[in-house]
């Protein structure tokens, strides 16, 4: 798995075939079908992304809870405030989580079963 395809959200056989749309609709995670430069197919059928989930779900948890146990346990803020951190921390991270968590799972499944 390359990280700079990654990050940059690029077909994961050929490196460099974009993933996303471009413009407004890729920022708000609608995918090109087939990349653009290999013609490796990114929509596949219904259910494929499920997977995916399971990646944004644990993103969140890495990243979300970590922060949370720090401000209720050792800085002992409020049960409210920490809420309140852990939904605004949610709420901005929900749509990177949602293009990565497609990303990985699209590199990962290349990585296990080329096409």
């Amino acid at each position: 798995m390359d990280i700079k395809s990654l990050l940059l959200s690029r077909c994961p056989r050929c490196k460099r075939g974009a993933i996303f749309k471009s413009g407004l609709a890729g920022a708000l995670g609608s995918m090109n079908e087939r990349c653009p430069v290999c013609g490796l197919v990114f929509l596949r059928e219904s259910g494929y992304f499920l997977g995916a989930m399971y990646v944004s779900y644990t993103l969140g948890v890495i990243t979300i809870l970590p922060v949370a146990i720090v401000l209720a346990v050792v800085l002992e803020w409020p049960l409210w405030a920490v809420l309140t951190i852990a939904l605004v921390q949610t709420v901005i991270l929900m749509p990177i989580f949602f293009r990565y968590s497609r990303v990985i799972w699209l590199h990962v499944d290349q990585a296990i079963d080329p096409r």
